[in-house]
């Protein structure tokens, strides 16, 4: 794995993203949770080679899905860290991991403020790109992103940090290893998306 410091209770490597709902249900959200998706591979690395941008500070994980990034920011010593995630699911998988993890971390459904909001995978879509930006900047001073070059990602807005070549399940991404980065969202990147 590509952060084999952290153990994480997955969805077998052969399950697809609706293979674990017995296959697509508009009133049932899919499990994310269930997934490391690349962004957040890509933080939770970066965040374990650099303790010192999360070390004895508030971290807020947003969009934590399977908790991988928090529990990152916990082994990094943040003071304190709150996984953050709408499906009360990815939350109860977020504890579960802490747990396996043997390190502390709050839920909840909805951002604090912080001194460092992390954020793997979010810019998914081009409607999430304006509700994610006013999120990351109203929760924190320093925001940092994973992202996977999905293309939604505002770039002009962000300097990039670190680079990896991550394993990605061929299920869910049709290939083997996706190149992402993490990125920081700059302090003049208040303008509009």
């Amino acid at each position: 794995m590509f952060v084999p410091e952290i153990a994480l209770d997955l969805a077998p490597e052969n399950v697809g993203l609706f293979d674990a709902t017995g296959g697509y249900r508009s009133d049932t959200p899919p499990p994310f949770w269930s997934f490391v998706w690349p962004g957040g591979l890509a933080l939770a690395r970066f965040v374990l080679d650099s303790p010192s941008a999360v070390l004895g500070k508030t971290v807020v994980d947003i969009g934590a899905g399977s908790g991988i990034v928090a529990i990152a920011a916990a082994m990094a010593g943040a003071r304190r860290v709150v996984a953050v995630d709408t499906d009360p699911a990815a939350l109860e998988a977020c504890v579960r991991n802490a747990t396996a993890n043997r390190v502390e971390l709050a839920t909840a459904a909805a951002a604090e403020p912080a001194d460092v909001v992390l954020a793997g995978d979010v810019f998914y879509s081009p409607s999430v790109v304006g509700p994610v930006l006013k999120l990351l900047r109203a929760t924190a001073p320093v925001a940092l992103v994973g992202d996977p070059g999905r293309g939604f990602l505002p770039e002009r807005l962000f300097e990039e940090v670190a680079a990896y070549d991550v394993p990605v399940r061929q299920l869910l991404e049709d290939r083997d290893v996706m190149r992402t980065k993490v990125w920081r969202l700059t302090s003049g990147a208040s303008g509009p998306c």
